[in-house]
């Protein structure tokens, strides 16, 4: 047999078929964004294989970015874009804080909030659940540096009300009472509404710097935390850490 009959006769995995298929729905438009994909069970029948090579694709889309699973719900295309590198969870207080500089929060919201489908999704809330909402913003030395929009699940967190975020940062109170297990981040380049370019100070046509960030406890999906800062002011590259490819 030569080379060439032998690379033909070679076929993509059957995970990797799956992945194809989704993958092209998405890209042509059929499956926009928060639309809800094929489940496992409808995979096995379609493609004809095992459920757990259905999972496997569905999951390697998941780690990916490009899909959302929600437990009970079903799995869903995501709404932000690819994940960029894996960021070390910092608090804000101690990142400015070492670089000698002095840290002030001012607490601009905190209540309960009905959410959007897509918000409900990422949180993992199937039944109308209560979530809560924060806005804190983050100053350095006196200069505005981001914006902290945080849903917090309140079943996990019932006394994320009764808090004042201007000692303690959310990340910080978070950390104590429901400790992180997992996180996932989406990082982005964004022009940022008029209301949240007059909070950082910055002209509406400046670049900014967005980290979308879920965080897990052992209970379930704690919070997504939308942090906008101005990219004159804000980087992310002491932060980044890159894993070696296998």
């Amino acid at each position: 047999m030569t080379a060439n009959t032998s690379n033909k006769s070679i076929k993509p995995a059957k995970y990797t078929i799956i992945k194809q298929y989704i993958c092209e729905n998405i890209e042509s438009g059929n499956w926009p964004q928060h639309s809800k994909v094929p489940s496992e069970n409808e995979l096995t029948l379609q493609f004809d294989v095992s459920r757990m090579t259905a999972r496997r694709a569905l999951q390697e889309l998941t780690e990916q970015g490009i899909l959302v699973r929600s437990q009970g719900a079903g799995t869903f295309v995501a709404t932000f874009k690819s994940q960029s590198s894996l960021l070390e969870i910092r608090n804000i207080s101690d990142e400015i804080n070492e670089r000698g500089h002095q840290h002030r929060a001012q607490q601009l919201m905190l209540k309960a909030v009905s959410v959007s489908e897509e918000v409900a999704i990422l949180l993992n809330l199937k039944n109308k659940e209560h979530v809560y909402y924060s806005q804190v913003l983050h100053f350095e030395n006196d200069q505005p540096i981001q914006l902290e929009q945080r849903y917090v699940n309140a079943a996990l967190v019932p006394d994320y009300l009764l808090q004042t975020f201007t000692k303690t940062t959310p990340h910080e109170y978070l950390s104590s009472v429901a400790p992180l297990t997992e996180a996932t981040h989406e990082v982005e380049a964004v022009l940022a509404t008029e209301d949240i370019c007059q909070l950082l100070d910055i002209d509406t046509s400046a670049p900014c710097l967005q980290v979308k960030r879920r965080t897990w406890s052992k209970q379930g999906i704690v919070s997504l935390a939308i942090l906008t800062s101005p990219g004159s002011k804000y980087r992310l590259g002491s932060h980044l850490v890159f894993q070696a490819n296998p």
